[in-house]
């Protein structure tokens, strides 16, 4: 993503950091940059900021900015249609 970060709701980025420190498996579907949706499953490994901007990494899969999450488990994150 080239975009400028769009930080995402605190009550997103909590369920995302509970998820992580219970190790669960989650699904999670992603904004592509052509605008096309893909959905991943993993476990949350690590939940951070870098140079401006928050990501997660899955065990044994990708990094991911925190702002291109549409949905967790489902639900869409707050801000999100």
């Amino acid at each position: 993503m080239d975009e400028p970060y769009a930080p995402i709701n605190c009550s997103d980025h909590d369920r995302l950091l509970a998820c992580a420190t219970l190790r669960q498996n989650v699904q999670l579907v992603l904004m592509l940059p052509d605008g096309e949706t893909q959905v991943i499953s993993g476990v949350i490994e690590d939940v951070y900021s870098s140079k401006g901007c928050e990501y997660l990494r899955l065990r044994d899969g990708p990094t991911i900015r925190l702002d291109a999450i549409r949905a967790l488990d489902g639900n869409l994150l707050v801000g999100q249609s």
